[in-house]
């Protein structure tokens, strides 16, 4: 192979590289001190690695280290499909102290949700869920664990109508919950909000099959509508009280001005 050749073959290479390294996504961080940091993870972004998507490219660890240039100890998890605050840890020790956190339920956990229809004011579940086991990853898990104990506050926000038909109702109802989860079980929020009879939007695995694709065709576009809003707890190095808060994104904006909540206080 010429010379030529070989120095067309090589731009070429550089060429791609760039543009995949253009294309990567660049993640907003709410927060970051020499101790921790807290990103805004955007909904369809896997948390670390997974077996569930062998396909996926990007993942928020990945990404996060790539960004700031050091490692990063993930403290706790989102769903892939949902978006909002996630915090880690950029040392060991800060890490354990803050897991520690999590475990003694000394950080406050906020969320809200778009629900089926209109949920009383407010709400206490105590309502204990069985481990959910992934079929791959915890195949040889026992099933027979008994249920724990899952408890999670809901306050409905705010409360709108579309007037158009579903089923056998001649209009779609829609709340805007917080959620203030006291214990961390798998996919609690959404399980409870579904024993309630009250589904999350776009919610695949425990949501209404009438109402996901209905939203997806008067709103243009389909995504779980669950959002990790904030975070608040005692800094574990400083001992001073920490709020990381991040913002709705524009697709909950045009939700928002859909259904008249554009003066919500949230």
């Amino acid at each position: 192979m010429s010379k030529s050749v070989i120095d067309s073959v090589n731009q070429s290479e550089v060429a791609e590289a760039e543009a995949c390294e253009e294309q990567k996504p660049v993640l907003t961080i709410l927060y970051q001190d020499e101790y921790l940091v807290a990103i805004d993870k955007p909904a369809g972004l896997f948390v670390h690695r997974s077996f569930l998507d062998r396909h996926e490219r990007y993942f928020a660890l990945q990404l996060l280290r790539d960004q700031i240039g050091q490692y990063v100890y993930p403290i706790h998890r989102l769903d892939k499909p949902t978006s909002g605050v996630l915090l880690f840890a950029l040392d060991q020790e800060v890490a354990r102290a803050l897991n520690d956190k999590f475990i003694t339920r000394d950080i406050e956990k906020t969320y809200y949700a778009l629900v089926r229809g209109f949920l009383a004011d407010e709400i206490r579940v105590d309502y204990p869920l069985k481990e959910k086991l992934d079929k791959i990853g915890d195949k040889y898990a026992s099933e027979d664990k008994p249920a724990q104990a899952a408890i999670t506050q809901f306050t409905t926000i705010a409360q709108g109508v579309i007037n158009k038909p579903l089923g056998r109702y001649d209009t779609v109802r829609y709340s805007l919950v917080k959620a203030s989860p006291e214990t961390g079980r798998r996919h609690q929020i959404r399980r409870h909000l579904a024993h309630l009879r009250f589904p999350i939007i776009g919610d695949v695995n425990y949501g209404d099959n009438k109402q996901n694709p209905f939203f997806a065709e008067e709103f243009g576009y389909r995504r779980l509508m669950l959002f990790a809003k904030k975070l608040a707890f005692e800094h574990p190095v400083t001992k001073k009280p920490l709020v990381i808060e991040a913002a709705f994104d524009q697709q909950w904006l045009s939700v928002f001005e859909r259904l008249g909540w554009q003066d919500i206080k949230v």
